[in-house]
């Protein structure tokens, strides 16, 4: 998307994510509007359904004025079925076509999800996806209440604003005493409580929320990521900010610290299903197949971070998904091959209050959770202990 919209103004860039992002949120209801139009069902990739697609978008969700997304539109499909995409914007408009009030999800996705969580989290997806998520806020040191008379805290060095706002136009951005990083995201760091000089290896660390949330709480960071650019993501990051961390670029698989360290923090790559709401395209393209590599790849990642881990210290997985086999099956199979490893359970004090761990200790995050105050993004987090020796 950063490569597409290269060049355009601010306005126009934003723009245009909205409208990619809400084509792909609705896209299986727009596809039942367009078929049900259609003599014959359309090839999902022919030109004239992405057109279609991007046009009943922003007529039915962005309310863009009929005559302006008819007019860009036609455009597109030069030489190709100019009449049938003209006819069938013209009858979305003079029928008032309608959005049912929660937009569905691809029917794979569905599947998993009610096998896995049960049908009332594929609802609460259902609606988490059908809006776009809140903003949230972490802070290097807690604000005076004053300082965001709109905000709504709902944890320790969180707040909470509605969409729609520029985040480099907001109170205190140039300064860096926040960063931008969901409340689930720091759920976490929010385990490791305060640093006080020790030292942590953060894992697959950029662009670096969790990297500014250790080095706030007084840890010594050893930030490891294998991608160079969004290295230098987290370098802005922490340079905006005014923290610091040791920041290096290795691939995990093969790179190793000089020693052991008191904690280690892996948030493994993964399906990433769980920020659905933020990266709606990530729904339509993820399969089993890709959460079965991940999980191998996590595996792998996990019992390599073991090592790293000095005796009696902890080691937090964390990943941003909603697929079991990403989380809770990924860490009961590494308590099953790796002999006196123990779950150290989330406490409440260190969550927000309307966020618990389950029955064997861990954080899993769900669609349905903090619904009335904007929702979080899934996640799953355990807190692991090493051996004493």
């Amino acid at each position: 998307m950063h490569a597409a919209t290269q060049g355009l103004t601010a306005t126009d860039r934003a723009f245009a994510v909205a409208i990619v992002s809400e084509t792909l949120r609705w896209m299986v209801d727009l596809d039942a509007l367009i078929d049900g139009a259609t003599a014959q069902i359309l090839p999902d990739d022919v030109k004239s359904r992405a057109v279609l697609r991007i046009a009943l978008a922003q007529l039915l969700v962005l309310k863009s004025p009929g005559h302006a997304v008819v007019s860009t539109a036609l455009p597109l499909v030069d030489g190709g079925p100019r009449r049938l995409v003209h006819a069938i914007l013209s009858r979305a408009q003079q029928e008032e076509w309608q959005l049912p009030d929660r937009a569905t999800l691809p029917l794979p996705t569905a599947e998993r999800w009610a096998e896995q969580w049960g049908l009332p989290m594929v609802e609460a997806a259902e609606a988490a996806w059908s809006v776009p998520p809140p903003i949230d806020l972490s802070f290097a040191a807690e604000p005076g209440a004053e300082e965001w008379p709109d905000a709504v805290s709902l944890a320790p060095l969180h707040r909470r604003l509605p969409r729609g706002q520029a985040v480099e136009t907001m109170a205190g951005y140039r300064e860096g005493g926040w960063w931008v990083q969901d409340l689930a995201a720091s759920l976490p760091v929010r385990l490791l409580g305060t640093g006080e000089g020790r030292t942590v290896l953060d894992l697959c660390a950029a662009p670096g929320g969790k990297t500014m949330q250790l080095a706030a709480a007084g840890w010594n960071v050893v930030a490891v990521d294998s991608s160079a650019k969004r290295l230098e993501r987290l370098r802005a990051n922490m340079e905006r900010t005014g923290l610091s961390a040791d920041i290096v670029q290795g691939d995990i698989r093969s790179w190793a610290p000089e020693g052991q360290a008191d904690a280690v923090l892996l948030d493994a790559p993964c399906s990433a299903t769980g920020i659905f709401r933020r990266h709606p395209d990530v729904l339509h393209r993820i399969e089993p197949r890709q959460i079965e590599e991940m999980a191998g790849l996590q595996a792998e990642l996990l019992s390599r971070a073991a090592r790293w881990v000095k005796p009696g210290g902890t080691l937090i997985y964390a990943t941003c998904s909603l697929e079991q086999a990403e989380g809770e099956g990924q860490v009961s199979t590494f308590l099953d091959r790796h002999a006196g490893w123990t779950v150290e359970p989330a406490r409440t004090d260190e969550l927000s209050e309307a966020i618990a761990a389950d029955s064997k200790g861990f954080i899993r995050t769900l669609p349905d959770m903090l619904a009335d105050t904007g929702g979080l993004d899934g996640f799953f987090v355990a807190r692991l202990r090493a051996p004493s020796s």
